[in-house]
């Protein structure tokens, strides 16, 4: 029997910023999930086009992305969310990997709100939701703000940026955590795209 090699695992990374923060964790997710192999489809939620929602629907993994305001998802994430209702009632999403990752000013601002809300979404659509798979850093007197996971979160890529700062005061740790976070999303999809077409060659 020839070998056959499964396909590069394809990941989207669908988000929505207000004033730049998010979007530069975006890029670092992006950048994560290319360095590990994936095909990324890069998606404003604000602007979806026709191509991009046919990229979202074929793709492997979805990783959402929203700055908190208000304690939740931001306005225009909820929009694209809605926007989604006949993708839901046909399954089209179902079985997909989902993450998310968010920011806020402040170190807590309720985040953990809005990455449950991202985890909710995809267990609506049926998607099987990946953790950030990292201990919590900055957490003892030995570590350091510049840990990995510094704000320790447990469900997605949390970050904090300065209320009046601007796109280059998002903090170096928080980007190198959005990386880790693309990265791993392509890693288990590579794992089940992998086991998927070794099924698909069976007999």
């Amino acid at each position: 029997m020839s070998e056959q090699t499964a396909p590069r695992p394809t990941v989207a990374v669908a988000y929505h910023s207000g004033y730049g923060h998010t979007a530069v964790l975006a890029e670092a997710v992006r950048r994560g999930a290319s360095d590990a192999g994936a095909d990324v489809t890069f998606v404003d939620v604000t602007t979806v086009t026709d191509e991009q929602w046919h990229r979202l629907d074929a793709a492997d993994a979805i990783i959402f992305g929203s700055p908190t305001y208000m304690g939740g998802a931001s306005a225009g994430f909820h929009t694209f969310a809605e926007a989604t209702s006949g993708r839901w009632a046909e399954g089209r999403w179902a079985d997909k990997l989902a993450a998310g990752f968010t920011n806020s000013a402040s170190k807590s601002g309720d985040k953990n709100n809005t990455l449950a809300f991202f985890a909710a979404f995809a267990a609506q659509h049926r998607m099987l939701w990946v953790s950030l798979g990292l201990a919590p850093g900055w957490n003892s007197s030995s570590a350091s703000e510049h840990d990995l996971n510094r704000l320790g979160y447990w469900s997605g890529a949390g970050a904090q940026t300065p209320l009046d700062g601007g796109v280059d005061t998002v903090h170096k740790a928080d980007i190198a955590t959005a990386e880790h976070l693309g990265a791993r999303v392509t890693r288990q999809a590579a794992l089940i795209s992998a086991g998927r077409h070794a099924l698909a060659g069976t007999v």
